[in-house]
């Protein structure tokens, strides 16, 4: 499956330390070869279309993603720093979908 990057992603991504950015990178091949049928622990469904890529870690490194024209589709990306959901991050990943269509 081909992965498309947002440039946000991308740069949130070369901000990372080299430990982290190999764990993203190799959950990212995940997602490009499993395409919708990666599930736990490396991808969980948000909603309305919206996922979640978990990365896990020294810190939790949360990227969220949508399927869109046969390609996933890097939204926005996150460090999660409590165990709550991260709406403000949820709704900016929302709006940038939205605005896919």
């Amino acid at each position: 499956m081909q992965i498309d990057l947002l440039n946000s992603v991308e740069t949130f991504i070369e901000k990372l330390n080299e430990k982290e950015i190999a764990k993203v990178i190799r959950t990212i091949e995940l997602l490009e070869e499993f395409g919708n049928k990666l599930g736990m622990p490396h991808s969980r469904h948000m909603d309305d279309g919206l996922l979640e890529l978990r990365i896990r870690g020294k810190r939790e490194i949360r990227i969220f993603y949508c399927f869109h024209k046969n390609k996933a589709v890097l939204l926005h990306s996150c460090i999660k720093k409590t165990q709550r959901t991260l709406e403000k991050e949820l709704t900016r990943a929302r709006e940038t979908k939205e605005n896919l269509q």
